[in-house]
């Protein structure tokens, strides 16, 4: 995939492709029920679910800043090429000041891990106050179903692995320039990160929507990875339309490129920028 980049304020902002997941149609929910889900389905007419998987590379005087960090060679071949796009740009490990996380699911946070060391071995590793500390609090873990539990285990190898150089932020500014926006739902305190330019600015927004045209345009639908999949429609729906009225560019982990948002009808078009 050729690799796009934006000059956004202060930073050179290129996306990384780390591949492409691909799912079966029943991790598809709707907020209607069923009957609505498989309606929708039908109507977008494509037989699976295949979203690419971002993360992001952000060049500026003070260092290399990534948003996330793909998930390494976690979860098979067609994934884990994120290391591969950052050779290309010439970008080493090494040279990574930090590394600002969305949330830590998997395909955002396990390319942080070379099995029991660091990816990134001198990355400051900024994480949402609510999701670091949800999730870093074992006794949270009770609450949450069993096949959402992931989080945890990354959490605490975060711990282990970047003791010391772990830094949790709240809403508000996250680094000069770059604003942490809550968007809650995905996980407990999943966010998006706002690069504020001059002239135009640019949403990072995690997986606020993992399938761009389906889900602007039928903002109900989520998916069963969704920790609480009503805040998550929530979230979605707010933050699609404050994009709008900002005229926010924006990507994210699963979005192909740079877009902008744009009401249409009862819900939204993501056009590209």
């Amino acid at each position: 995939m050729v690799q796009q980049s934006r000059r956004i304020g202060a930073y050179d902002v290129s996306i990384l492709h780390d591949g492409v997941f691909e799912a079966p149609l029943d991790v598809l929910i709707h907020a209607d029920g069923e009957a609505a889900r498989d309606e929708a389905v039908a109507r977008w007419g494509k037989p699976k679910v295949s979203i690419v998987v971002n993360c992001f590379a952000l060049k500026a005087p003070d260092g290399i800043t990534l948003i996330d960090a793909g998930t390494g060679p976690s979860w098979g071949g067609a994934m884990g090429h994120a290391p591969a796009a950052m050779t290309a740009a010439g970008i080493a490990p090494e040279s990574v000041a930090r590394v600002l996380i969305t949330h830590l699911h998997g395909d955002h946070a396990l390319g942080l891990f070379d099995g029991d060391k660091p990816f990134f071995p001198n990355a400051e590793i900024i994480v949402p106050e609510a999701d670091f500390g949800f999730y870093g609090d074992e006794a949270n873990r009770a609450r949450v179903p069993e096949n959402k539990r992931g989080a945890f285990a990354i959490t605490a190898a975060l711990k282990k692995l970047y003791a010391g150089r772990i830094r949790s932020v709240p809403v508000g500014e996250a680094r000069p320039g770059i604003a942490l926006i809550p968007l809650p739902g995905h996980t407990h305190g999943h966010s998006g990160y706002l690069i504020e330019g001059a002239d135009e600015s640019l949403l990072l927004w995690g997986d606020a929507l993992h399938l761009s045209d389906l889900q602007a345009s039928d903002p109900d639908i989520g998916f069963v990875y969704d920790f609480d999949a009503a805040t998550a429609l929530a979230s979605r729906r707010g933050i699609l339309e404050r994009a709008a009225h900002e005229n926010w560019l924006v990507s994210g982990g699963h979005v192909e490129g740079f877009k902008r948002v744009v009401k249409k009808g009862a819900g939204y078009e993501l056009q590209p920028a």
